[in-house]
């Protein structure tokens, strides 16, 4: 007769005979969960490599910390070109939203990181996606006064409507108003 646990291909991984579920000891569970916190790190850091490394061990490219937010939207609001850069390439979801409804554009259109916007719309992120209450990349955007990010989503957008135009004509009239100022 069996116990109840059957190891697995090593001493330290338990296959639990009911449902095929590997089991993690305390130990495992803590060790898998600061690795989990060194990748958020490296992709907050732009630390490219070393979060290329982890990836192709294994580590799921849209991995996500207790508030939802994956690798991609860490290095997007980050600023971390290179990292955003390798995780799409890798496989991550550009549209990916996080526990609040926002996806790594809304963050980047809030920070104002013009190349960001343009890495992540030129690979495929939804320029118009719902990021909560009917606001968009654009609308967050120009709520915090990022005209260059504005003028370069209401560009590429495909809604073009005239809400969107003259919300750009408004945003532009306060902007050259604290120049003079």
């Amino acid at each position: 007769m069996q116990n109840n646990f059957e190891k697995n291909g090593s001493e330290n991984l338990a296959t639990n005979p009911k449902n095929g579920d590997v089991e993690l000891t305390k130990e495992e569970e803590q060790r898998y969960a600061e690795l989990c916190q060194m990748a958020f790190n490296f992709a907050r850091s732009n630390n490219a490599d070393d979060l290329k490394t982890m990836i192709e061990a294994g580590l799921n490219v849209n991995l996500k910390n207790e508030k939802g937010d994956s690798l991609l939207m860490l290095a997007s609001y980050n600023n971390s070109y290179e990292t955003a850069k390798m995780l799409i390439s890798k496989g991550a979801l550009v549209d990916e939203k996080n526990d609040r409804g926002q996806t790594p554009l809304a963050g980047v259109c809030f920070k104002g990181y013009l190349d960001m916007v343009k890495l992540l719309v030129e690979n495929g992120a939804n320029i118009d996606e719902n990021n909560g209450m009917g606001m968009t990349p654009y609308s967050f955007a120009i709520m915090f006064g990022r005209k260059d990010v504005a003028n370069y989503l209401l560009q590429k957008s495909k809604k073009r409507g005239l809400l969107k135009r003259a919300s750009f004509w408004i945003l532009n009239i306060f902007k050259n108003t604290k120049k003079e100022n």
